[in-house]
């Protein structure tokens, strides 16, 4: 027996003596390594793409790389308590969401009775709430809030004011006054030409100068 046995061991003793066999058993185990290193660099990439937290994705590659003998179960469970979408998957529900509100807010409703109405409607047929309503001058709808009409321009605020024509003020003609009513005039207007050129700073030899009725 103890031949038997003995024998045995030499048999597998030159097996794994066997350089071939021992390459083989070398390459197999820098597999492994290679498959753990890489399991830990897909988890550190994965939970990168699934959450915003900056410490989540080295926690889960470093929770690979402790379990060494067991590194599959830890990928397996891994698996289980990442978060199921990644934040581009969020992303774009999320903008979907927000386009299909954005195409429901663009469908007019009626104010009073919330039926699907027409943009082109002026009252809604089911409840008769007025929706729009007519420019007076342009005759296009226009909305009820709108303060003015958009294509031609016209105020819905402020009435159209009148033109008044301003009458026209004459200056007193010389020939046309009484003689005391004249000089009267005369000197008033050269009391204020030589005010105004004092307070330019002209003397009075300038303000005497420029008097228009002085040269006349």
């Amino acid at each position: 027996m103890e031949e038997i046995l003995g024998t045995i061991g030499d048999a597998i003793g030159a097996v794994f003596g066997n350089p071939v066999v021992q390459l083989g058993f070398q390459i197999a185990l820098a597999y492994l390594v290679l498959l753990w290193l890489a399991a830990a660099y897909w988890a550190f990439r994965d939970m990168q793409l699934r959450t915003e937290n900056p410490i989540a994705p080295y926690f889960a590659a470093a929770a690979i790389i402790v379990s060494l003998p067991l590194f599959p179960l830890a990928v397996f469970a891994y698996r289980i308590v990442r978060p199921q979408e990644r934040i581009g998957e969020i992303y774009e529900r999320n903008l979907a969401e927000e386009a299909m509100l954005a195409e429901i807010e663009v469908i007019r409703h009626c104010p009073s009775c919330d039926r699907r109405v027409d943009a082109g409607w002026i009252i809604c047929p089911t409840c008769r709430t007025r929706l729009n309503r007519v420019c007076p001058n342009c005759t296009k709808l226009v909305g009820l809030d709108w303060s003015l009409c958009a294509w031609c321009g016209k105020d819905f605020e402020r009435p159209d004011l009148v033109g008044v024509q301003a009458p026209v003020v004459r200056a007193p003609v010389r020939d046309a006054l009484p003689e005391p009513a004249a000089r009267r005039t005369v000197a008033s207007i050269r009391t204020s030409v030589r005010a105004s050129g004092t307070s330019a700073g002209a003397g009075p030899a300038t303000a005497r100068n420029s008097d228009p009725l002085a040269e006349s």
